[in-house]
């Protein structure tokens, strides 16, 4: 752990200076509370806003029903995104953000379809095999969590970088230990840019983070072959619009916790390697 612990260290040292977002500003770092709208009155005129909001209650009870499922034990890094998704699109009615509650949720609406072919593909295939209720399955899911949540916090790049967020780094480094003790995970790395420039070197740029942070993950120690990256661009973003901070934001890598015996669903199969 000392040798490990020293590595790190070692390399923030020589990790150069960026611009990231500060602590508990962008990317994962808020959480919001599930949305309470206000009633619709009976006299009260409808506008695009009440479509807006049953177009979302829809989508909450779609991701409902697939966590039901169990898909946040097959597919936890989107079944996370999905609810912060979720969460950001409540205010944004709240707000009174019509335009940016549509973009996002054509954003969401597609993802859940996303998670729910994944889904029914595991399942078909049972290569997923979510665990009973009993104390040692819930243990499994909590580590999994934790597992995940170090994976895809602090996970933005610089614009035009692949550089590691010092941060991360870190967390890389505990994520392995845990994933080195317990050796029934592998994982997909998908690199991810933002809307700028053109959309190959977009792809170009994503694979190369999605790269970088298999590389220090087999630094820690991990095995490659429980490693596998993927490349999306800028066609999955976390959020709708081109402002700094939601280019930040759109510019990371996302980590799904599978199964070893789990297959691949990989979404550009031409931008990917093993």
């Amino acid at each position: 752990m000392k040798k490990i612990l020293g590595l790190v260290f070692g390399l923030l040292s020589v990790s150069g200076c960026t611009s990231f977002a500060e602590p508990g500003k962008g990317g994962e770092a808020e959480n919001y509370p599930q949305a309470a709208f206000s009633p619709v009155m009976p006299d009260q005129p409808l506008g695009p806003e009440h479509g807006l909001r049953f177009d979302w209650e829809l989508a909450a009870r779609h991701l409902d029903i697939l966590i039901l499922e169990k898909a946040e034990w097959c597919f936890p890094a989107t079944v996370h995104q999905a609810k912060q998704n979720e969460a950001r699109i409540a205010r944004e009615l709240e707000g009174g953000l019509q335009l940016d509650a549509a973009n996002d949720l054509v954003i969401q609406r597609n993802l859940l379809k996303r998670l729910e072919r994944q889904l029914d593909y595991v399942k078909r295939q049972e290569t997923c095999q979510p665990p009973t209720d009993s104390n040692n399955g819930n243990s499994d899911i909590e580590l999994a969590q934790k597992i995940h949540d170090l994976l895809n916090r602090d996970n933005q790049f610089a614009f035009n970088s692949a550089e590691l967020n010092p941060k991360y780094i870190v967390n890389l480094s505990e994520a392995s230990q845990l994933l080195n003790q317990h050796k029934d995970f592998k994982l997909l790395i998908t690199g991810h840019a933002d809307a700028l420039g053109e959309e190959d070197a977009n792809q170009d740029l994503a694979l190369e983070r999605a790269k970088q942070v298999k590389r220090y993950l087999s630094i820690f120690g991990l095995s490659q072959q429980r490693i596998h990256v993927d490349s999306v661009g800028s066609n999955d973003p976390y959020l709708s619009g081109t402002e700094p901070h939601v280019r930040l934001t759109n510019r990371r890598v996302t980590i799904e916790l599978l199964q070893l015996d789990q297959p691949l669903m990989l979404e550009n199969p031409s931008h990917n390697e093993g």
